[in-house]
């Protein structure tokens, strides 16, 4: 497994990760038991970034990928975020990033993950209402504190990126991206790039639709989030088979699948990308983890890169995101 840098401070991860939200949240039920062999597998492949959230469940998420690793610690880049805060109702949310919740959220999620520091600290959304410098200071301090190695964003503008990293070094900005998402490029990533930021991709495979599994919303089971994805919408879903369909022409030609093709794609923009595809199965996680031994010509690359945005919002409430 081919390892590669996030930012300039010395953190390194295998070229790939692991998305564990879905093990406990988002995507229909879970199988504890293959969540965690999906784990365990993932280290003996060779793919060691772990990425989980206190809101993942909430909190169920973090336990979980705790008990994975209880034996295994060493061989682990652990990152977890904080800020957003969740009510008894799933979909009420709000996101916090006052000074004293850092603090108090690291403590939680170090207790729950069974460890004594995380590798990568996220803050998850930017609190619009809290300057980004006092949330920044806060998490700095939890590296001085022995707590945090890395500090990182999630779904930062390129401003706030810029500010954040005076503040303290960031060493990675989590961000959707993928043949089905390419927001970040136009802003986020030339910042990264000229910041010496390194970037985690998070749905690399457009939340399972270039897979090619979603023919119709129909597909989704119980419990699963993306009924209610505005690109998996009726009115949007025709036009986005199209992406899917060019993605499964050269898939073929390569004789991979297409969640491959889309992840080598992301593989092959820059040697600081590192996609990190959620799964809850061994099976997809070592079909994904393949995706690395993956090389595209130039003309492929363009081919790819020439393929239509996606009809629709990628969620049905952006407000939380900070553009």
């Amino acid at each position: 497994m081919e390892i590669r840098k996030l930012g300039s401070e010395g953190l390194e991860v295998s070229a790939i990760g692991l998305g564990c939200m879905g093990m406990s949240e988002f995507y229909g039920e879970g199988d504890e038991a293959e969540s965690i062999a999906t784990i365990h597998r993932a280290l003996e492949v060779g793919v060691n970034f772990l990425d989980t959230a206190d809101m993942y469940g909430p909190w169920t998420n973090e336990e979980l990928v705790g008990r994975a690793i209880a034996d295994r610690r060493e061989k682990v880049v652990l990152a977890t975020k904080f800020g957003i805060m969740r009510g008894d109702d799933p979909r009420d949310r709000h996101v916090n990033g006052r000074p004293e919740y850092v603090r108090e959220s690291i403590d939680g999620s170090l207790k729950r993950l069974g460890v004594d520091h995380v590798d990568l600290y996220y803050q998850h959304r930017v609190d619009q209402s809290v300057p980004i410098e006092e949330t920044v200071g806060a998490m700095a301090e939890l590296v001085e504190a022995g707590k945090v190695r890395y500090l990182g964003l999630s779904e930062a503008s390129a401003e706030n990126i810029r500010r954040a990293n005076a503040v303290h070094p960031i060493s990675a900005l989590q961000t959707e991206f993928s043949l089905f998402e390419r927001g970040a490029t136009d802003k986020v990533i030339p910042t990264l790039k000229e910041l010496g930021i390194g970037f985690v991709p998070y749905s690399p495979l457009g939340r399972g639709f270039l897979t090619g599994r979603f023919r119709s919303g129909a597909d989704f089971g119980s419990g699963d989030f993306r009924e209610h994805d505005p690109r998996m919408s009726k009115d949007n879903l025709a036009a986005n088979l199209a992406i899917v369909e060019a993605i499964e022409e050269l898939a073929a030609k390569h004789d991979v699948t297409s969640a491959q093709m889309a992840i080598a794609w992301v593989l092959a923009q820059s040697d600081d990308f590192v996609p990190i595809p959620g799964t809850k199965k061994v099976s997809r996680l070592e079909e994904n983890a393949a995706a690395t031994g993956i090389s595209l010509s130039d003309e492929e690359l363009a081919a790819l890169d020439a393929l239509p945005r996606p009809q629709g919002e990628r969620y049905a409430n952006m407000s939380s995101i900070d553009e």
